[in-house]
């Protein structure tokens, strides 16, 4: 990690915390669930190295950035908030964006609402997901995926967060990121995370026990309930975004999604992802990449080749 920057940045009202590496134009990264901006590492000394300065935040929420009790206070219209806020702090009218998981559903609100500050998206493992003004989201997931998906799991304050501390932040964590099992992920009652304490997890070969104890000390610290509370703004971020309904992403874009992605063997997703839908909504959507073998946390499991499809994107513009 050596050079990296750590800085706390006041944006739309908290206080967030900033890696950063390298000068030149910027590159904004953003995680997803459950991470830090330390899932970027690879790519900040990687694209810091070839001109550009990698800017990486611990979401609001996440980390040593500042948590809001309120459910309310982490709507996409909070977090792109911060994010514009964020790169007004830096002092340039647009980045190039790259985001994974939680931080791609942002990637494409920010991209939805403020095109004018992103030259072009790298999304990573989580496709655009147009508004259906039909149903509130959580119903429809509930309707189709049932009570035990992951995300209906998620939506009473608290009880998740208990189950974590039953098992430990360490054992839930490696969980997680270990995790190969196709979608969609569902958590049974009498044991969410399927963690079993006579049989040893072992963490896949691209995670340490130094990244695992990396992370596992900041959600000790912070805690889970920011996290988790993106999941319990999904029906707001539906309420707040009925003004954008059928509005298409006008910023050029490259996905990139593992073949084995628990998103991406959702059903449906496959349709969409190599279907005219996703085009339609995204017109400039620029090449589809689908990589084999490759599971959720692609970004760290094929680093490398993530740093290329990164370069040969935004080297262009």
């Amino acid at each position: 990690m050596e050079g990296i920057r750590h800085k706390m940045v006041n944006v739309n009202g908290i206080s967030m915390h900033v890696a950063e590496k390298g000068e030149g134009p910027v590159i904004l990264f953003l995680h997803g669930f459950p991470e830090l901006w330390y899932t970027w590492r690879h790519q900040i000394l990687a694209l810091s190295s070839l001109g550009y300065h990698a800017v990486a935040p611990d979401l609001r929420g996440y980390g040593d950035t500042e948590a809001p009790t309120a459910i309310t206070s982490y709507s996409c219209m909070h977090i792109v908030g911060d994010l514009v806020a964020l790169i007004d702090s830096l002092g340039v009218e647009q980045v190039f964006l790259v985001a994974h998981d939680w931080g791609a559903i942002i990637g494409w609100y920010l991209c939805l609402f403020r095109p004018d500050r992103v030259k072009a998206f790298v999304c990573l493992s989580v496709p655009f997901m147009p508004r259906k003004p039909q149903m509130k989201p959580v119903e429809s997931m509930r309707l189709f995926f049932g009570d035990d998906y992951y995300i209906c799991r998620f939506q009473e304050p608290g009880k998740i967060e208990a189950e974590i501390a039953r098992y430990g932040a360490s054992n839930v964590l490696k969980k997680i990121i270990s995790s190969r099992k196709p979608g969609p992920p569902c958590m049974p009652k009498d044991n969410a995370f399927g963690i079993k304490p006579d049989t040893p997890i072992t963490l896949p070969s691209w995670f340490s026990e130094e990244d695992l104890s990396y992370y596992a000390n900041k959600f000790n610290k912070k805690g889970f309930t920011g996290a988790l509370n993106y999941y319990r703004a999904f029906d707001l971020n539906w309420e707040q975004t009925a003004p954008w309904t059928n509005t298409q992403v006008k910023v050029p874009v490259k996905f990139i999604v593992g073949d084995l992605d628990s998103v991406y063997t959702t059903p449906g997703m496959k349709e969409y992802v190599n279907g005219e839908d996703f085009k339609r909504d995204a017109p400039m959507l620029d090449e589809v990449v689908i990589m084999e073998g490759v599971g959720h946390f692609i970004n760290q499991e094929r680093a490398d080749e993530i740093n290329s499809h990164i370069l040969d994107f935004i080297i262009s513009f």
